[in-house]
C-alpha cells in the first residue's frame, strides 16, 4: 500500500471510529432552551371546572375493572381499580358548557381509609386551550373536605407544566357513586 492510501485509510478509519463512538456514547445531551419554546415568561393560570363522575344509569362515564379485595369491599374498597372518562364542565350542573374530559383511573390503595391513587389527564377543547392538556397524579383522600393533587405535566399550551389542583366535592351519592367534584387548578406554564 503506498504510504498517501495508507494516511488516507488511517484518517478515514479514524473518523469511522469517532463516529461510532459518537453515537453509542450520546444518550442525552444539553438544548437551547429557545428551540423547545421557553424564552417566554412563564405563566400562571387558574381553571375552575367540575369533574362528573357517572357510575349509575345507561351513560356510564366511570367503570370498575378491578374489583376491591372481599374483606375491604365495605369499608375502604382497598384494591378497586376504576378508570373513567368524565366530561368537565364550567359549571356544576352536567348541562353546563363542556370545556373538556378528564381521563384516567384510580386505585384505593389504603386498607385503613379511602383514599385513592388518582392518575388522569384533563383534555381540553375549550377557546386556546383545545388541544391541550393537563396531567395530574397524586393521592386523593375521599372524604377529606379539601384534597389537593399535583400537576405533573402537560402538552400543548401546558408543556413543562407544573402546579396543583384543589378537590372539593359538590355531590355524592354513595349508592351509586355518582359524584361531582369542583377542581380549581393553578398551573404554571409557558
Amino acid at each position: 500500500m503506498a504510504p498517501q492510501s495508507l494516511i488516507f485509510f488511517l484518517l478515514l478509519s479514524g473518523y469511522a471510529l469517532a463516529s461510532v463512538a459518537g453515537e453509542d456514547t450520546e444518550f442525552g445531551r444539553p438544548l437551547d432552551r429557545k428551540t423547545l419554546g421557553l424564552y417566554k415568561k412563564e405563566k400562571l393560570s387558574h381553571f375552575t371546572f367540575y369533574w362528573h363522575q357517572k357510575m349509575s344509569g345507561s351513560n356510564t362515564t366511570s367503570a370498575s375493572i378491578v374489583a376491591p379485595i372481599s374483606k375491604y369491599s365495605n369499608s375502604t374498597s382497598f384494591g378497586l381499580v376504576q378508570i373513567f372518562d368524565n366530561p368537565l364542565t364550567l359549571g356544576p350542573k352536567l348541562n353546563s358548557k363542556l370545556v373538556g374530559r378528564a381521563e384516567g383511573f384510580f386505585a384505593s390503595t389504603s386498607q385503613s381509609e379511602v383514599d385513592f391513587l388518582m392518575i388522569q389527564t384533563f383534555n381540553f377543547i375549550e377557546g386556546k386551550y383545545n388541544g391541550s392538556a393537563i396531567s395530574i397524579l397524586g393521592r386523593n383522600v375521599a372524604f377529606a373536605k379539601i384534597r389537593e393533587l399535583p400537576v405533573v405535566g402537560g402538552s400543548g399550551l401546558f408543556r413543562y407544566a407544573k402546579g396543583y389542583a384543589v378537590l372539593t366535592t359538590y355531590f355524592e351519592d354513595p349508592k351509586t357513586r355518582d359524584a361531582i367534584i369542583e377542581y380549581n387548578v393553578y398551573v404554571s406554564h409557558y
